[in-house]
């Protein structure tokens, strides 16, 4: 009998919560207002999701030439995706760049001028997001475009590799 008291006692304040959080939901909703999915990560990635990141630049990395002008060079590979951009980036060369990639290109891109454009190093400066989610595991830009590796010229000269049979019976005569 106590058991089934307390099941019951449970059951209802669970209702109670539910009808409570329910008319709550109902008024925000008359009055406009709708619950944002993710502020925290909304607020990381200029409005957008992690998991609609393809590339992502933060505001270090703007500096640094050599990965500008990797992000510049993969501009065409952007095509069906949106670039966000920084608005309070104090790079005003990079950001001319983009823009005028993303121009000629027929790129869409948005410049973000909201509380989710911070400046400060670690924080968002470019963003290649998708309209979907493709959750990509690397998103960094040195991450999913390697620098390239300095080539090493191959040993040409034909040298004629002994089989095993031969190194067996003959031994290794080196």
């Amino acid at each position: 009998m106590g058991k089934v008291f307390l099941l019951q006692l449970i059951l209802s304040r669970k209702d109670d919560y539910m009808t409570e959080d329910l008319n709550k939901r109902v008024e925000q909703a008359a009055q406009g207002i709708t619950p944002q999915t993710k502020p925290d990560e909304r607020r990381r990635f200029l409005g957008s999701l992690r998991e609609r990141c393809l590339i992502r630049m933060d505001n270090t990395e703007v500096k640094d030439s050599k990965l500008t002008s990797l992000f510049l060079k993969h501009v065409t590979d952007f095509k069906g995706y949106t670039i966000l951009i920084n608005g309070n980036i104090t790079d005003d060369g990079f950001l001319g760049d983009v823009e005028a990639s993303c121009s000629k290109h027929d790129i869409p891109f948005t410049l973000v001028n909201n509380e989710t454009a911070k400046t400060g190093p670690h924080d968002t400066a470019v963003l290649v997001v998708s309209n979907k989610a493709i959750n990509r595991q690397r998103i960094k830009i040195n991450q999913v475009y390697a620098p390239e590796m300095p080539r090493l010229e191959l040993d040409t000269t034909n040298k004629k590799r002994e089989g095993f049979w031969h190194r067996l019976f003959h031994g290794d005569k080196k």
